[in-house]
């Protein structure tokens, strides 16, 4: 075995990357799986003319194919689109704007967060599933046959649900099998998702809870919550999964798995990963400036959110920047070395970020809130999805009068005081260039230069054209070899 270190130049440290290719999907089996022929007629009945194919990575070897037929078989010209600028889960409809589309088509998992710009239909995968394994993982899973159970799954599954309430329902009569329903009227999928107004009349059946969330609608008994259910979901574990326990971290979770075949008691401690959580609140109430990251273009209010933000982080004596940077890496937010904490506005799937690579922490708009309006307060609920924060949302909570008292508390990671305001001052009375303010009566400063002058101060600036400045040269042989030895260097006699 070869030494990774040797300084012989002959020796070349090889990494092998193991890579799983999805080959094409026969032509006799396109129809059934990409819906070929209902998608036409959703095309052809509103006589679209382009059309956007959204793909993610995964199915982009049959996109080719499938643009084909539908060419075919309808009068529209289809645009394929790939590697989205945010999740895959999210409708694109800046890129397809970009071709003056006149309808998204989507294709596999989706997190149906709600878009409102161009006329949408949902493809799902028909992702195969033995019902006789998960059905008997079931009931392993839940003896008590009076459980009040209630069932989620990924959304390439619906079409087996029919079947599993069928086997399952006899048996267990307070079982709960929730539907997928979205808002807007522009939303169509062939007989697998529904629009909010064909539920309303549900709403009212017998004094029922209807919970709806994250593309879900089902019912609860007369005088249940949520907290009385356990749920049962099916499918692979992911951000949709996490998302739901995350919400619903009151609730019991089991899973089952359609790929391993197997189902399990989630046995990931809830408390643990919300004590992550409030650990990066806590980070976020240090922190003096803040990165607003814009992880959609494509769900509804992201916008508005943005706004309330930028207010509730200006009340809070912060500073803020906004950036929007597409897909996100280690790499990207290092950049900003200026910025203490990062807020990502994305969906609900692709809103939180656990990995410890990234050098700041990035936190949700309702982690930030919690940080910066005294009038939210950590408790049981957390919310993922941004829109439920916004005037009218069930998790609105208004932010603290600016002429109330401020106050003082002690940072639960450096022990030292802080105070909330810190940097709230009349424009009137500051000056441009002044670089301290000082903080009521404790005699303390803050450092509030802008991040502009942060950067002035930097070594490196990151890559400069520097147009007409760089003299041309002709290129000239580079150095070849590894660079603990390049060859024109020779061996070393040490």
């Amino acid at each position: 075995m070869a030494d990774a270190f040797s300084s012989s130049s002959e020796t070349v440290l090889q990494r092998l990357v193991d890579v799983s290719l999805k080959t094409n999907t026969p032509e006799e089996k396109l129809e059934e799986l990409y819906q070929i022929r209902e998608t036409c007629d959703f095309i052809n009945e509103r006589q679209f003319k382009k059309v956007t194919l959204q793909f993610p990575d995964d199915l982009l070897v049959d996109s080719v194919a499938v643009a084909a037929e539908i060419e075919r078989n309808s009068k529209a010209t289809p645009f394929i689109l790939g590697d989205t600028s945010y999740g895959s889960c999210c409708v694109d409809e800046v890129a397809a704007e970009h071709v003056g589309a006149d309808c998204i088509i989507h294709y596999g998992s989706a997190c149906l967060s709600p878009s409102t710009r161009l006329p949408l239909m949902y493809v799902f995968e028909r992702r195969a599933i033995d019902l006789e394994k998960c059905s008997s993982a079931f009931r392993e899973l839940y003896p008590d046959t009076q459980s009040h159970i209630i069932i989620l799954y990924d959304v390439n599954y619906v079409h087996a649900m029919e079947d599993l309430q069928a086997l399952l329902s006899p048996e267990y009569p307070n079982l709960v099998v929730s539907e997928l329903v979205v808002e807007g009227e522009q939303c169509y999928s062939h007989g697998w998702i529904k629009t909010r107004q064909e539920h309303s009349s549900k709403s009212e059946e017998d004094n029922r809870q209807v919970i709806c969330q994250f593309g879900r609608q089902f019912l609860l008994k007369s005088g249940l919550n949520m907290k009385d259910y356990s749920v049962f979901y099916v499918g692979q574990e992911g951000p949709t999964l996490s998302n739901f326990m995350m919400t619903w971290n009151r609730c019991s979770f089991s899973s089952f798995d359609p790929i391993t075949l197997t189902g399990r008691t989630e046995s990931v401690s809830i408390n643990r990963a919300l004590m992550k959580r409030y650990y990066a609140i806590e980070r976020a109430k240090d922190a003096n400036v803040v990165g607003i990251l814009v992880g959609t273009l494509g769900v509804a209010d992201y916008l508005s959110v943005i706004q309330q933000l930028k207010e509730t982080i200006r009340r809070a004596g912060k500073k803020s920047y906004m950036f929007a940077m597409g897909k996100l890496n280690v790499p990207k937010l290092a950049n900003f070395l200026e910025i203490d904490v990062f807020v990502l506005i994305a969906c609900p799937e692709n809103s939180q970020l656990y990995s410890s690579q990234f050098y700041k922490p990035v936190v949700t708009p309702f982690e930030m809130e919690v940080a910066c309006n005294r009038k939210r307060e950590w408790s049981e609920e957390y919310v993922t999805d941004f829109r439920h924060l916004l005037p009218g949302g069930r998790s609105h909570v208004p932010l603290a009068d600016q002429q109330e008292e401020d106050e003082t508390d002690v940072s639960l990671i450096t022990g030292a005081l802080r105070s909330r305001n810190l940097l709230i001052s009349d424009p009137a009375e500051s000056s441009s260039d002044s670089s301290v303010v000082l903080r009521n009566q404790t005699l303390t400063v803050a450092n509030t230069n802008s991040a502009a002058s942060f950067l002035a101060e930097r070594s490196w600036r990151g890559l400069e054209q520097k147009l007409g400045e760089t003299p041309v040269v002709k290129a000239v042989k580079g150095r070849r070899g590894i660079a603990i030895a390049y060859e024109e260097e020779g061996t070393s006699s040490s």
